[in-house]
């Protein structure tokens, strides 16, 4: 797996197709794309864009029990498209016969030949209060975003843990589970009672944004 934080480890050179236009914005070579409903800021060229929903009745369903996966739309034409999502980091990964679960929120646009769906997070159901989210699965490219700059971790290095609301995507090949903090006290992660964090396991990365989401602006 490349992606945009690492760069091109092997020095060969990226496929064609995602490009970022800078930090904040995604340019994308058609002819097709799935997109973040509403991520358009500009197009050059001849396109058009349907709604494409939840990608089926059974995707429906699963988005309206749990809560997860982003409302897509699937843009096709020629030229050139620019995607951006309330101005937030933009961060690519270009999967080679692989699968990146991600946070539906942070999902902002993949290339039409990857498979997905809302999958359960394994090893992190009811104790993690029902954690689902968007895998993603075969070659492509795919482009997350982040509520400030990143950090990329190496779960090979060291066992690794993160808040469920901080880390936006990582690697299908890890193993997930929950952790709790010994002292119910400790102000570590979200919810009260006792603190929990997801544990990542295994050959693979964690991206963890740096901070738990976007703050919710309080009506005056």
């Amino acid at each position: 797996m490349r992606s945009s934080i690492f760069g091109n480890l092997d020095g060969q050179p990226l496929p064609p197709g995602f490009a970022l236009q800078n930090g904040k914005m995604l340019r994308v070579q058609l002819p097709e794309v799935l997109a973040k409903q509403g991520s358009m800021v500009a197009f050059q060229g001849r396109m058009d864009f349907d709604y494409e929903g939840s990608g089926g009745l059974g995707k429906l369903f699963k988005k309206a029990m749990t809560g997860e996966g982003a409302s897509l739309m699937r843009v096709r034409g020629e030229g050139l498209l620019y995607l951006a999502d309330n101005a937030d980091d933009i961060h690519l990964f270009y999967l080679e016969n692989e699968g990146l679960t991600v946070n539906g929120r942070n999902l902002l646009a993949f290339q039409p030949q990857l498979s997905w769906d809302i999958q359960r997070v394994q090893g992190a159901g009811v104790a993690a209060g029902g954690l689902f989210n968007t895998t993603i699965t075969g070659t492509g490219w795919v482009a997350v975003t982040t509520h400030g700059t990143p950090v990329l971790l190496d779960a090979a290095q060291m066992p690794t843990y993160a808040d469920g609301q901080s880390a936006v995507c990582w690697s299908t090949s890890l193993q997930v589970g929950v952790n709790r903090t010994v002292k119910a006290g400790a102000l570590i992660g979200r919810g009260s009672g006792e603190a929990m964090q997801l544990a990542f396991n295994g050959q693979g990365f964690v991206l963890v944004q740096a901070s738990e989401g976007a703050p919710v602006v309080q009506a005056s």
